[in-house]
């Protein structure tokens, strides 16, 4: 199983989130609203007595609810071409709380530590090569969207997988937050 453990967007907010895909971008592969997601941490290709081990691990895991806004839309570049839009997450320490947490229960079940730093984001789109104009003009026209605040009341772990025009994504489990 491709494991992730993530938080759910509610409808209300993907629907708005949709919106910014009708703006048009040449050469950007948009998420399907179904599968937006903000991932706390993607733990991979994972056998199935390992599957129950992080289930164990996050199951323990014991974190308050709070809120998060989603606000601003940038751009992520690979070897200076830019490879996706997303939608950040403003500043929020309980969210990076939660995605510590998260970190230390799934090595302590022995998924090897997350080497990229955590940089919540909701992903809009995929890029393969985007005029860097266009690219420029739709973050430039976008970058001050800012959604309600979201109540966080759980997260949730994930499988993906991988389709010929989208992954498919299946929440496998819940975990409620105090």
């Amino acid at each position: 199983m491709r494991l992730f453990a993530a938080l759910d967007l509610p409808w209300t907010l993907r629907d708005r989130l949709s919106a910014l895909a009708s703006a048009g971008l040449p050469g950007a592969r948009w998420v399907p609203p179904e599968n937006y997601h903000m991932t706390l941490r993607f733990i991979g290709e994972t056998p199935g007595h390992r599957a129950e081990d992080i289930d164990i691990a996050l199951m323990g895991l014991r974190a308050k609810k709070f809120s998060m806004t989603l606000a601003g839309v940038g751009t992520f570049a690979k070897a200076g071409r830019s490879t996706a839009v997303w939608l950040g997450v403003e500043r929020n320490p309980q969210l990076n709380h939660l995605q510590n947490k998260i970190e230390t229960a799934l090595q302590r079940c022995g998924v090897p530590p997350e080497r990229r730093r955590f940089q919540p984001h909701v992903t809009l789109a995929r890029l393969d090569n985007v005029p860097e104009g266009k690219l420029a003009a739709f973050v430039q026209t976008h970058n001050l969207f800012r959604a309600d605040p979201m109540p966080v009341e759980h997260f949730t772990l994930f499988s993906s997988q991988l389709g010929k025009e989208a992954s498919v994504y299946t929440p496998e489990v819940e975990y409620e937050l105090g």
